[in-house]
Formats: C-alpha cells, structure tokens, sequence
C-alpha cells in the first residue's frame, strides 16, 4: 500500500509542506476532521506536478481562514452559502478551503438542496470520480486515502469519468470542466461518459450555462499549462459561447497565446513561475475591442480588481518599457534593481509582445547573466570566509560590491573573484614561506661521499724503453686525479715511467773457418 504521507512530503514544496503541517496543527487545535482532496490528490496519484492544496473540513471553513491569515495568508474570494474560501496561503501558494456537503436534486437540472455532511458524502457528490478522492490528515487517521468512487482506476486507465447520468444536466458547465481535464492531463472520455457528454450537447444545456460558473472555468484555463489545447478543444465542440458570444465568432487571440508561453517557458528556466492570469486572459480576448473584453469581464463575474488586471495590462507594460529604455536603468546594477521588482507576469508579457529590443534585451540579460551571477554568490560568501573576513556589515557589503562589478563584467572567474575580495576586504595575502636554498645546497652535498686520493704518478721513463700493458691504469688514474683539481689533462703530471726492454745487439756474422 502507498505511503501517501511520504509521498506528499517528496512531492509538494517547502512553502506547501509549511502549509499542510499548519492545517494539521489547527485541525488538533479545533478538533476538527481536515482533508486533503480533489485536484491536489489526484495529481499526486497521476504525476503530476501538484498546483493547488484543496482542503475539505467537517465544520465551517471560516475559522482556519482567519487563523492562516495571522501567519501571511489572504483571502481571494468567499462564499459564506457554499462555505468555500479560495485563498493565497502564506509561502504564496494557491488553494482553497471548503465544508464537506452533499447535494440533493429534486429533479435533473433543477437546483440542488445543500446539506452539511461528512467526507465521504461530499466525495460521492462530486462532478468526477478523479475528482472524489482524499487523504486523511487527522491524527489516527493520517495518509489514510478515501476513495469510495474508485477514483484510482480511472487514473490508471486515463480516463475522465463522470458519476452520474445526470452530471451534465444537472450542471452543464461540468461539460467545460470534462473538456478541461481530458485537455490538460491528455485523458480520454470513459466511453459512458462521452455517450452523457453527447447527449448533453444535443439537449443544449450549455446554453443555459450561467456567466459566473463560465467564468471560473475561464479563470482556470489562465492557470493552466496547455491553454491553448483547451480553448481549441471548446471551440471544436461549441463551447466557446457560454464564455462570450464575440470570442465565438472572433477565435481565441492563438498567436499572442504562444508567444506568450513561451515567454513563460523562458522564465520558467531561470526559476521565476509568473501568474499569467492577465497575460493569458488578455490574450484569450485579445481579438475583441477594448470596450467588447471589459464586457464581456463584467458578464463572466470577474471582480473589479481582475478586471482591471486584465484591461490595463498593455498601459502598465508600455511604462515598464518606458523605464527599461530610459537612463535611470542605464548602468547594469540599476537596470538589474528594477528588474528584480518588476511583476513577473508584466516580464512575460513585454517579452512576447513588445517590440522595443532595448527593452526586451535588458530583460533577458536580467535572466540568462544577472541572475545566475546573483545565484553564485554563495560560493564568493565562502572564499570570503576563507580568507578570513568576519561575517558583519562590512561582508555583506563587500559581497554586494563584488556583485555589482560582476554585473559591469568584472571578476567572474575564481581567480579574479578572490583577487577583488582581498582587495575590497582589504585582507592581503601571506607571504609565502621562503626556502633556504643555501642550506639545501649543503645538505645536498653533505649527502655525496668525498672522493679518496689517486695514487701519484710514477718516475719518467728512460728513453728508448717500450711500454708495457699494465702502465695504462695508472695513465688513467692521473687523468681522473688532474680532473679534480680542475686542472686539464695537458697539465696534469707526466705519466709514470714505461717499462721498456733493452733492445739486443745484433749478431755478428759467424767466423768463417
């Protein structure tokens, strides 16, 4: 059996992992039963990287709102008759937090009866059944999985799988939300499913669509990874219309849509993940008329301040610009301080849809050189520590210094960083220690063994005597003994006397008798 606990910790971030240890903690505190459930389970299960932390409690989610905004959270949106609260938990990590209920219907399509229920019952009333599993984070319960619609299989098998047959009738922007899914996670329609799916479609209910529920599903197509799959998927089957009757007919803004993901993707590399609800919105209505896509905003429910998010998009960006251009981002330490408080999602946008090289260069320098340079720094913090300087004001701001000459293109290999650290910290290098050559020399010397005498050279030989063979070791012997005294061969001393016979007289001629 799956350890889903463990497998929560290897997965979410430290910012996620914060937030699920303090909704365990309140979960204790008010003695309150708290899952893990929906969208967060089922990308654990399936892979995929986990975007949202949706949490379900048995009582009134109000109370862990209020307790999660004292530790940095902040409330996006609430619901007080669906007790449902969207929130930005601190760590800024998307989520929601919502009262376990269940839904009656007096007939298919009419409006369902709320009742708050248990866990079990709010997983049987959802939409589909790999939306209908949790985890347990309750103390004698914890990473214990709750899938009483068999949730898992469906996973296994990729496939979306409604609950019933009167899932699309009963609400029709779950025909949205099955596009969505099978769009995003490259699922199919489990084929009873798709057999409701078209049946719905015949009957025409997402006409009766209502303009807030199409406009959650907008919102979440802007947060997702593949908008574009999506929207072409909901155009290929007519479902364009409930979400505005101009974008039907006008088409998605598909080309500032790509560009503008693959600005994201760019980002993305060097560590940034932007928002891109209003880029993406922008450019979903990008082909509507400026008064056509603030309508069309205030029909889908949007609140005011998405709203304008969305509208004045394009006048916040030409001033980002404007400033990237202008001289007071001139020197690369200015452009770069600018930069590094700049909305990531105004970042994007430039990058995809400006035409100013100035400004767009400056921004993906700030990428690809400044930030990795800024990203290194901890290597210069330990040579700093290494040569011994202590850690106070005066160290960090020599590591900014040393900061702001790299970005001017100084010192950026390891040889040079510690030359300027030395010299903007002021520590010099130790002299090396010298070695004593001439100690070494007589320790050298004293290691060879002297050389013993050479015997001397004999007397001068007699004239007219021959030599004989044993008189040429001790030649050699005087040449050797001349060469130590440094003195040539020519005036070493003469050779011993050669051994020479007496040569005999010849013989007279015999006396003739």
């Amino acid at each position: 059996m799956p350890d889903y606990m463990y497998m929560l910790e290897s997965r979410l971030s430290a910012e996620q992992r914060a937030v699920l240890v303090r909704l365990q903690e309140l979960a204790v505190e008010t003695s309150t039963n708290v899952y893990l459930s929906g969208g967060a389970v089922r990308d654990l299960i399936s892979g995929m990287s986990i975007r949202d932390l949706d949490f379900t409690v048995e009582g009134n989610p109000s109370r862990f709102a209020r307790e999660l905004e004292k530790g940095g959270g902040r409330v996006v949106d609430e619901d007080e008759k669906l007790r449902h609260v969207d929130m930005i938990f601190a760590g800024d990590v998307d989520g929601s937090i919502e009262a376990a209920r269940e839904e009656v219907y007096a007939r298919p399509g009419a409006r369902p009866e709320m009742r708050w229920s248990t866990i079990m019952e709010d997983l049987r009333r959802r939409d589909f059944s790999l939306n209908a599993i949790a985890i347990s984070l309750n103390a004698a319960s914890r990473g214990l999985l709750l899938d009483p619609t068999n949730g898992l299989a469906d996973l296994e098998t990729r496939e979306v799988r409604a609950l019933s047959i009167h899932s699309f009738t009963n609400q029709p922007v779950r025909l949205l939300r099955a596009i969505r899914y099978c769009a995003r996670m490259d699922f199919k329609l489990e084929s009873r499913t798709e057999d409701w799916f078209n049946l719905a479609l015949e009957r025409g209910p997402q006409e009766s669509i209502s303009p807030g529920e199409a406009g959650t599903e907008l919102r979440q197509v802007a947060r997702e990874d593949k908008p574009v799959q999506i929207l072409k998927a909901w155009e290929a089957r007519g479902l364009l219309e409930p979400i505005s009757p101009q974008l039907a007919k006008r088409h998605p803004h598909y080309e500032m849509l790509a560009r503008i993901l693959r600005a994201r993707d760019d980002l993305a590399a060097t560590g940034i993940r932007p928002r891109l609800f209003a880029p993406v919105s922008y450019a979903v209505l990008g082909r509507l008329k400026d008064r056509e896509v603030s309508s069309a905003l205030h029909r889908l429910e949007y609140r005011q301040a998405e709203i304008e998010a969305v509208t004045g998009l394009e006048d916040r960006a030409q001033k980002v610009v404007a400033m990237l251009a202008g001289r007071k981002t001139s020197a690369p330490g200015e452009a770069y301080a600018f930069l590094e408080k700049a909305p990531a999602d105004l970042l994007a946008f430039i990058m995809a849809e400006s035409s100013n090289s100035k400004a767009v260069g400056k921004i993906r320098t700030y990428l690809n050189k400044w930030r990795p340079l800024r990203q290194a720094l901890p290597a210069a913090i330990l040579e700093l520590e290494s040569i011994g300087m202590p850690h106070g004001p005066k160290f960090d701001k020599v590591i900014e210094d040393l900061f702001q000459a790299q970005l001017q293109g100084k010192a950026r290999n390891p040889e040079l960083r510690i030359k300027l650290l030395r010299k903007l910290s002021g520590i010099k290098e130790l002299p090396k220690k010298k070695t004593e050559e001439k100690g070494k020399k007589l320790a050298d010397k004293a290691k060879k063994k002297p050389a013993g005498k050479l015997p001397a050279a004999g007397p001068a030989p007699a004239a007219g005597v021959v030599p004989v063979e044993s008189s040429k070791a001790a030649e050699t012997l005087a040449r050797l003994q001349a060469a130590r005294k440094g003195k040539s061969a020519a005036n070493a001393a003469p050779p011993p006397a050669k051994v020479t016979k007496p040569i005999p007289k010849p013989k007279t001629a015999a006396r003739k008798r």
